[in-house]
């Protein structure tokens, strides 16, 4: 895992790839809200995640949103759904191609799954639509 002093070349990517995604906001709040308990969680993440997944140049960015946000949405992982929604606006995943990551979740992962997904993309289109970008996950 990187340390605060020297951090990995992966975890400068994570954070370049991170705040790229999620937008510098999001991951300053992410950031001052880390504590010595989870700071821990946080190197993974920004290594794991974003400096390896995300930043894999094999798919673009807007598949990989369309991929996490049916994956979260399959799982139930509401307020992550919330946040990667947001995060379309960093990525170029339209809001049509949310509607298609869902339609797949109601066809492999239920429809229940698929109806709360909806209603949070919709909630998260009303508060952008209206220029509040609302809170979220500290991922």
């Amino acid at each position: 895992m990187a340390d605060a002093r020297s951090p990995s070349e992966r975890y400068r990517q994570g954070m370049n790839t991170r705040r790229s995604v999620l937008g510098d906001a999001h991951v300053d709040r992410a950031s001052s809200a880390a504590t010595d308990f989870d700071q821990p969680f946080q190197d993974m993440i920004t290594e794991g995640a974003w400096g390896t997944v995300w930043s894999r140049p094999t798919i673009s960015k807007r598949e990989r949103s369309m991929i996490t946000i049916a994956l979260l949405a399959a799982l139930g992982h509401d307020e992550e759904v919330a946040m990667h929604v947001r995060a379309t606006a960093n990525t170029g995943a339209s809001r049509d191609d949310i509607c298609e990551s869902l339609l797949h979740v109601a066809i492999y992962a239920g429809v229940p799954a698929a109806n709360r997904a909806f209603k949070i993309a919709k909630h998260v289109f009303e508060e952008l639509d209206a220029g509040r970008s609302g809170g979220g996950s500290h991922e």
